[in-house]
């Protein structure tokens, strides 16, 4: 029979309870980690992720109660009310039992147990385990991202929502390709929210924001002892979205040594942990993203043609701002809403929209939201100015090629902030190592 993926904690005053039910477990969970002291779960807890928790309902000589177990049980699930938790005590008292599961507690065992029945509990916590997190994380994230302006009138970005509704309920790779602040996030999440793996998790990882050292740690998890700081086992993201979808933005960044990585990923759907040799198979569905163009990236040898036939099975383009602007209208009345909303104002009037329907938006509909909130956040009346215009102490825009006003835009927001990455790395919408590597690439 093989195990199954868990670590359970056991956490028992008598250290015979914890040998037997260490070995009896073992057999069908991958890590049974014994305590012989409930002041002690909190260091494990920090130190692990614990999918379920058995414990002992008396630890003090002479109580009998089970008033214990239940004050334990209430801290538990103050730190991570995720984790089921098995209470068990060799005094079964039916109103114990009752008041122990009306608190929380997963299932209540009597002790000597019968192993076939401990078994069935601790494996029937582990499942409502996984059910939990998966649950937390993708109500997390329809809590963050739950409201977007997707109507359109643009036909370019209805061609796009179009190609996206065909795609969704297909597990086809995705390849966004767009400038920054396009929505290439909103439409990954567009995909998830309407596929077959929408109660499941999404993993968003940002590869332009990991190095060499941290990518496979990162993805694929690690082994305790795999190197200095790995002092228990840890998946990686690609497993914790297993049966979910995971998007891989800035997927132009990556070095070709990565690339090969993750197209061995892409390919045989398995992956190692750092420090392990067990092959591990998650179910996930992958969406990548890039403001790069690959094409003449792989011309130049910096990028893999191989890896880029297995990320475009279908391949959508999003436009810039610049080339929907019948969408302008709709987009400011959303954000100015949204921020209005958010920071408690009512009422708010863009004055200026006419002009800026001739402004280029190096920064897309990012540049639109970020300029918005500002401006409500800085507004003294019901009216609003958007100030987005070249002023003279910025760098003016010579030209629309990408690679110019994205240089262009980097360099204004750093003088802006006087050299403040966190600032100018915030206001650009990028990471503080995004910002840094776009900053070694043009030289500033």
């Amino acid at each position: 029979m093989r195990k199954k993926e868990a670590k359970i904690l056991i956490v028992d005053d008598d250290e015979d309870i914890l040998f037997s039910a260490r070995v009896w477990l073992k057999k069908f969970f991958t890590e049974i980690i014994t305590l012989n002291a409930p002041k002690k779960i909190f260091s494990v807890l920090n130190e692990n992720e614990i999918d379920v928790i058995v414990l002992d309902m008396n630890f003090r000589r002479g109580f009998e109660d089970g008033k214990e177990g239940l004050y334990w049980l209430s801290e538990i699930q103050e730190i991570d009310p995720t984790i089921p938790v098995i209470l068990m005590t060799a005094y079964g008292e039916v109103e114990l039992a009752v008041d122990a599961l009306k608190k929380g507690a997963s299932d209540f065992i009597l002790k000597p147990w019968n192993n076939e029945k401990l078994y069935a509990s601790v494996h029937l916590a582990v499942e409502i385990s996984r059910k939990n997190k998966k649950l937390s994380r993708w109500e997390n994230l329809q809590e963050q991202n739950s409201d977007y302006q997707l109507e359109s009138l643009s036909p370019k970005m209805n061609n796009v929502m179009t190609t996206l509704k065909k795609v969704a309920q297909t597990d086809a790779n995705v390849l966004l390709l767009g400038e920054n602040g396009t929505g290439k996030l909103v439409m990954a999440e567009y995909l998830f929210q309407h596929s077959k793996r929408k109660n499941e998790p999404f993993v968003h990882i940002d590869l332009g924001s990991l190095s060499e050292n941290l990518f496979e740690a990162e993805l694929f998890g690690y082994a305790k002892g795999a190197f200095t700081d790995a002092k228990t086992d840890k998946a990686g993201k690609i497993e914790n979205a297993d049966g979910g979808t995971v998007f891989l933005d800035e997927i132009g960044n990556l070095s070709l040594t990565l690339q090969q990585k993750l197209l061995t990923l892409i390919q045989t759907k398995k992956l190692t942990r750092l420090g392990e040799t067990k092959e591990r198979f998650p179910d996930v569905r992958f969406i990548f993203a890039t403001n790069s163009d690959l094409k003449s990236m792989i011309a130049e040898g910096k990028f893999r043609e191989d890896l880029y036939f297995r990320i475009n099975t279908v391949e959508v383009k999003l436009p810039p701002l610049r080339e929907r602007m019948e969408d302008l209208e709709n987009l400011v009345q959303f954000f100015v809403k949204k921020y209005e909303r958010k920071y408690g104002k009512s009422n708010i009037t863009l004055q200026n929209i006419e002009d800026l329907k001739t402004y280029p938006f190096p920064g897309n509909i990012r540049e639109l939201e970020h300029a918005i909130e500002r401006e409500i956040i800085l507004a003294d009346s019901d009216s609003i100015f958007l100030k987005l215009e070249n002023s003279a102490n910025e760098l003016p825009i010579h030209s629309f090629n990408i690679e110019e006003m994205e240089e262009n835009l980097i360099r204004n927001a750093l003088k802006k902030y006087q050299g403040n990455i966190s600032a100018a790395a915030d206001a650009l919408g990028l990471s503080r190592a995004a910002l840094y590597r776009r900053m070694e690439k043009f030289g500033l």
